[in-house]
């Protein structure tokens, strides 16, 4: 017999999504995710970033499960995973400090990774598979030009990450995806063709407080 596909998720409309996902970078807060079961990315080999103001979630973990973050100052904090590639903290199918998890896992959005058209990577199969099954309702000419920007501020990032100052671009794919979606309104206006040379500076500048 063969395999019966998975169903598309509704992954709502884009403007509102990357209205909320930009916000959610911001400010102390989280990503509104219709999950549903999956469990994907507590399963997926990911290093936690813990921040030394998350008190609440750094008592919550054992001390041996922490190490120092590299390149970070003092007190930030990575929780690694099993040998299953699980977050030590996901137990019984589900996460056992939910309402004191970092606020890394209260960002995360995998629906990031259909929105920039950056994979996740094949070393993380279980959200590879997750992320193809989003679909965003793009229903004004605005929203489709939003995730045109989007898309090619991702490819633009990745193309000419040698041009960018040193870490501008990271490695991550996840934080890459982000970055992306912080730039993005650099390349709403395609009607005026400019240098790389610009661009980059108009990224660098959109991150300039």
């Amino acid at each position: 017999m063969k395999a019966v596909p998975k169903q598309d998720i509704p992954a709502g409309r884009f403007s509102s999504w990357l209205q909320l996902t930009k916000k959610a970078q911001t400010v102390k807060g989280g990503a509104d995710v219709p999950c549903g079961t999956c469990t994907a990315c507590c399963r997926s080999s990911y290093f936690i970033h813990i921040r030394p103001d998350e008190t609440q979630t750094l008592a919550s973990i054992p001390k041996k499960l922490l190490f120092p973050a590299p390149g970070l100052p003092k007190g930030n904090v990575l929780m690694g995973y099993d040998e299953q590639g699980q977050c030590p903290m996901f137990k019984d199918n589900k996460c056992s400090i939910y309402e004191d998890r970092p606020q890394t896992c209260r960002t995360y959005d995998c629906r990031i990774f259909p929105a920039t058209g950056i994979s996740v990577g094949k070393d993380k199969p279980l959200i590879s598979k997750q992320e193809k099954r989003w679909k965003f309702d793009l229903k004004t000419d605005r929203e489709r030009k939003q995730l045109a920007a989007v898309q090619a501020a991702a490819k633009f990032l990745q193309k000419n990450a040698k041009h960018f100052p040193e870490g501008f671009v990271p490695a991550n794919t996840t934080q890459q995806a982000v970055l992306a979606i912080k730039v993005h309104e650099v390349f709403l206006d395609s009607g005026k063709a400019k240098s790389n040379r610009e661009m980059v500076e108009n990224v660098i500048h959109a991150l300039t407080p």
